[in-house]
């Protein structure tokens, strides 16, 4: 049988997602505070039986571009004005019944035990289509919103998360599977031999347990991660099961999937059980030029100094006092090292000038953009996948939602016709559409 490759739609509960220029855009629906927004996204992923809809977060209004949230707000950059997504995906996952949702939770700023109890409760709510989407925050406001003065280093962030997903994990292994028992006749409800405390005691974290939640059908929820400093693909390599990637170059996009099949390996896991997902915006056209017409039309609506003010919340360092029509300096950033790697690399590489990374990042967060007919696009992701580059796909837009609704109705009947991506979900749970290892279960008190 032919490889198949997976997809997931991007999304923040909020104005914009990766293109700045969407909320700009006249195709795109203002309502994003609104549930049948979402609903309608929802819908449309699964009828194009999507493995699941991916929530980012990002946990304060933007200040790190010049101090301040005024011109983040007057612009609507990433982040001005958000949902909480965990509230949002359970809205959707309401109204389908096969897509699966993930949702961003930061280990920096919450506890395990809040986490492992919202995430069970969600896998039984959605019946097993759950994802946790780890992540480490990294501006200072957001440490400020939490009563903090500064994000934490960024070594101590990643050794922080590390002790919370093994506190987490614990949590979901309270309850063995056949624990519940609901006998009405007996009066049994649960078989307390079956039912373990965590006792997690740890540098970062005390939890006793057990879990209220019962064990929940996918064992626990799917892991995501999107580590690209070192130790953050070392984090990546030994606890996800899907990891999302930012590079517009074949060149980096083929060295990461080496690198993290590599460190997967050698964390002694099956590579293949850890999928990579690097992220695109597609522009689609009856012809090639129609669709260079709405790629230029979309990119021009896109605002650099937007753009610097994600690339400053992104790498937590403040870029307002640069020379705009300078190459990026090589400064140390204590946010996301890889983010601002790729932009430096793709400065030095393409001598763009600062105004050009912000111009970029606000197209798309330097997403590569995908141009051209169905079949073109088509032919763009079956190179990316077949060249070592990717297990599948999460799709970002230039305009929301319609965006995803051209590419289910033009893209997705293609590569089915290659025999790429299915026709239909042949399970019911995440794990099922990713093709995964079924999740470790307890026998006995968990480890």
């Amino acid at each position: 049988m032919t490889r198949q490759l997976h997809l997931g739609g991007f999304q923040i509960a909020s104005n914009v997602t990766h293109s700045h220029a969407s909320c700009r855009h006249p195709s795109s629906d203002p309502g994003f505070l609104t549930a049948d927004y979402y609903h309608r996204i929802g819908r449309t992923l699964e009828r194009g039986t999507f493995d699941f809809v991916f929530f980012a977060d990002l946990l304060a209004v933007p200040t790190n571009y010049g101090g301040g949230p005024d011109e983040a707000l007057r612009r609507g950059t990433q982040a001005a004005a958000t949902l909480d997504p965990t509230l949002v995906a359970t809205s959707i996952a309401a109204v389908t019944r096969r897509l699966g949702i993930a949702i961003t939770k930061s280990t920096t700023y919450f506890h395990p035990f809040e986490v492992a109890r919202i995430f069970a409760t969600l896998d039984h709510l959605s019946q097993g289509r759950v994802a946790w989407n780890i992540v480490t925050s990294l501006s200072s406001a957001e440490a400020r919103n939490f009563g903090l003065e500064n994000a934490l280093d960024h070594d101590l962030r990643y050794d922080r998360a590390q002790e919370f997903v093994e506190a987490t994990v614990k949590l979901w292994q309270s309850w063995e599977p056949d624990a519940l028992v609901q006998d009405k006749e007996s009066g049994l409800f649960a078989d307390p031999s079956k039912v373990h405390a965590a006792e997690h005691d740890g540098l970062f974290f005390k939890s006793q347990g057990p879990l209220p939640v019962p064990a929940s059908p996918q064992g626990r929820p799917v892991l995501i991660q999107a580590g690209a400093s070192g130790k953050g693909k070392d984090f990546a390599a030994r606890w996800a099961d899907a990891i999302f990637e930012i590079d517009p170059t074949p060149e980096g996009r083929r060295a990461y999937y080496d690198d993290i099949k590599s460190r997967a390996s050698d964390a002694g896991r099956d590579p293949d059980h850890v999928k990579i997902f690097p992220s695109f915006i597609p522009f689609i056209g009856e012809t090639e030029s129609i669709a260079r017409e709405k790629q230029a039309f979309h990119n021009e609506l896109a605002d650099p100094i937007s753009g610097l003010h994600t690339l400053s919340v992104h790498t937590n360092h403040d870029f307002s006092s640069y020379d705009l029509d300078a190459p990026v300096e090589d400064v140390q950033v204590t946010g996301s090292q890889g983010l601002f790697d790729v932009a430096r690399r793709l400065s030095g590489r393409d001598s763009l000038t600062l105004r050009d990374i912000g111009k970029l990042y606000a197209q798309g967060v330097l997403l590569p953009q995908f141009v051209g007919t169905a079949s073109d696009v088509a032919d763009q992701i079956e190179e990316v996948f077949t060249g070592d580059q990717a297990d599948g796909f999460i799709l970002s837009v230039g305009q929301s939602p319609s965006g995803f609704e051209e590419f289910v109705d033009a893209v997705v009947p293609e590569l089915r016709r290659r025999g790429l991506f299915r026709s239909e979900y042949a399970g019911s749970t995440l794990r099922d559409h990713l093709g995964l290892a079924d999740a470790p279960r307890p026998q006995g008190v968990p480890a």
